[in-house]
Parts: structure tokens; C-alpha cells; sequence
């Protein structure tokens, strides 16, 4: 099997993941959630039974409950990619002349990081407790559309404040619940939204860097060998010159592991990336991603099950109705909404309405 079937079948597997992540991250709506349903209607009826409950609780356990698979799944991906990165295209580098401090940014990227990553996993994400509710109450005011005075967590059998929302996977409110993030097996809130944003960030930065090292070099490398200039005898014995099919099929042959590693490093920017503009623009609009989802009528699978079949539900739920009204409730403008994520409002401040 060649390497370009091979990077095919890599392709597809992991947008199955991602099409996994959407569905069962609660997110229905998503064109790759979309998707996994309309393939699941095809394929369920010839699927034994027996797979299809082990199949859910599979992916129960490992999206629904609190697990450090994805953190393993993580470090392990990241050490792939770093052991073929100075194994091979460091040594390159170097006989490129490639200066110590080009080929450092990757390495001092991956301490940052992994300092912003380990925050995420262990900081306190801003957890509503009895000790300090009082004064998570009176944080933000109720916008009286998406969040109501007086509504009880059921669970947790305190009046929840503004902005908090219950996390079914922690089994705790949390204050500005932005979402729980399987990545670093902990909700993203009002403490550790900071950290969660500058990770998406340096992770971006770091792919970013690798794959413009690891591209400069598989072009110095085509250049040194003057492939370019090259001629081959096609199957009807004619001289071609050697065109761009060519020219990547010999990269494919000649630096397989690092075609390989390069087509991940561009596909987790493009993916991650997004993801971070996302959130960049959430943080300058002071709202979580949970109160973008919910302004437009859409809803978590896994904390409201039956929604999609209700038209009104309690006013402390989410609706399945779409208001665009007070989309931007809590905006403060432009500068106080960045410095409220990395200096996050903690005792009696209001906003000013």
C-alpha cells in the first residue's frame, strides 16, 4: 500500500473523530454531527444490537464522564510528532543552515504550551460552592432571557448565578460556563477561560512554526536534488519532464514519515485555528461559547435529552428558541472584555447597564 493511501485512510479516520467529537460533545448541529446522523439512520438497522450498546457506552464513558484519555491521547500525539521532528527534519535543518534560533521557537512553543495546558487540566475552572456563593450571586446581573433569578441547580441545591451553568460530566455549576473540554478532562469557566485561550493559541503558533520549518526544508531538499530539472520515460517511452505529481510522489517516497507528520501539523492548524478564532471573538464579545449556542436556540443533547421535542421549557433551561435580542448582554466594550477573561470578576463588581 503506498503512502498516499495510507495519508487517505489517515484523513478519514480523523475526520470520523471529529464528526465523534461533535455529535456527542452535545452539539447536534454541526455539519459533521449532521452527518454522523444521517450515516447512523443507514447503518444502525444492519448493526447487531450488542455492538450498538457497547458502542454507547464506549463513547459514554469516554465523552459523558471524567477520564484522562484524551490527555494520554494528547501527550502521546505531541511526542509522535516532536520524536519525528528532531529525529529527522532538525538534523535537515542544521545542514540548511538554519539558524539555532528558528530552530528553537518550536521547542520553547512546547514549554509555553504546556504550561497554559497544565493550567487548564488543574486550575479551578470557577466551581459555585456554598462558601463562596454569596458573592458568585452577585458577580453578574440576569439578563432574564437565557439566565433567571431564582433558579435552583437541582443538583447541587443552590440558586444558580448568572452565567453558571450545571456540567453533567464534573457533577458541579460553574461560574462564565464556557464548556467542559475533553482535551484537558475540565470545564472551562470564568477562572481558567485565560488559560484555555492562550493553549488553543501557542498549540496553533507551535503547528504553525513545524509545518513552515518542516515545508522549507522538503523545499531545499527538492531544489538540492534538481529534480526539477529532471526528465523520466513515461509508459509509451516518451521523455516527460518531471511536473508536481512527480515531484510529490518522490517526496512521498523519499521523506515518508515527514510528508506524514506535515499533513498532520497543517490539518490540526486549519482545525485549530478556527476553533481559536472562535473563541478570540467570543473573548472581545464577552460571552461562552454556551450562551452563543444558546442565543441561537440550540441545546445540549446530554443535558436536555427531550428539548428538541418541547416548545417552552423552564426559564433556568436552555431554549430551543432562538433571541437574538441580548446576544451581547454582557459585553463591557472591547478592552474591559479582555481583561475581564485574564483578570476574572470575582466579588461584588456589576456591570455598568
Amino acid at each position: 500500500m503506498d503512502f498516499i493511501t495510507l495519508f487517505a485512510i489517515y484523513v478519514v479516520v480523523v475526520l470520523i473523530c471529529i464528526a465523534l467529537v461533535c455529535k456527542y460533545s452535545g452539539q447536534q448541529q454541526t455539519p459533521f454531527g449532521l452527518l454522523l446522523n444521517s450515516v447512523s439512520r443507514v447503518i444502525l438497522p444492519w448493526t447487531p444490537k450488542w455492538i450498538q450498546n457497547f458502542s454507547k457506552r464506549i463513547l459514554h464513558k469516554l465523552f459523558h464522564q471524567r477520564n484522562n484519555m484524551f490527555i494520554y491521547t494528547h501527550l502521546l500525539l505531541e511526542g509522535a510528532v516532536y520524536a519525528e521532528f528532531t529525529y529527522e527534519v532538525f538534523g535537515y535543518c542544521r545542514d540548511m543552515e538554519t539558524t539555532h534560533i528558528s530552530l528553537s521557537v518550536p521547542y520553547i512553543l512546547l514549554a509555553v504550551k504546556s504550561c497554559f495546558f497544565y493550567l487548564c487540566i488543574k486550575d479551578d475552572p470557577g466551581t459555585v460552592t456554598k462558601k463562596r456563593h454569596a458573592k458568585q450571586l452577585q458577580v453578574y446581573p440576569y439578563d432574564k432571557k437565557m439566565f433567571h433569578p431564582g433558579v435552583p441547580c437541582p443538583t447541587c441545591q443552590l440558586t444558580k448565578p448568572a452565567r453558571s451553568k450545571h456540567c453533567r460530566v464534573c457533577e458541579r455549576c460553574v461560574q462564565r460556563f464556557d464548556h467542559h473540554c475533553v482535551w484537558v478532562n475540565n470545564c472551562i469557566g470564568a477562572q481558567n477561560t485565560r488559560y484555555f485561550l492562550l493553549y488553543l493559541l501557542s498549540v496553533c503558533a507551535m503547528a504553525a512554526d513545524m509545518a513552515l520549518l518542516t515545508a522549507d526544508m522538503l523545499l531545499h531538499a527538492v531544489l538540492r536534488s534538481g529534480i526539477l530539472r529532471a526528465r523520466y520515460i513515461d509508459q509509451d517511452g516518451q521523455q516527460q519532464h518531471a511536473g508536481t505529481l512527480f515531484v510529490i510522489q518522490h517526496l512521498f517516497l523519499t521523506f515518508p514519515r515527514i510528508i506524514f507528520m506535515l499533513g498532520f501539523l497543517v490539518f490540526l492548524f486549519l482545525l485549530l485555528a478556527g476553533y481559536a478564532m472562535f473563541h478570540t471573538y467570543l473573548a472581545l464579545v464577552n460571552q461562552t461559547s454556551n450562551e452563543w449556542y444558546k442565543s441561537r436556540g440550540y441545546v445540549c443533547q446530554h443535558c436536555h435529552p427531550t428539548s428538541s421535542n418541547t416548545t417552552t421549557t423552564h426559564p433556568g433551561n436552555c431554549s430551543p428558541t432562538a433571541d437574538y435580542s441580548r446576544r451581547h448582554f454582557y459585553s463591557r466594550g472591547l478592552l474591559k472584555n479582555l481583561g475581564e477573561i485574564f483578570f476574572p470578576l470575582r466579588s461584588t463588581h456589576k456591570k455598568d447597564n
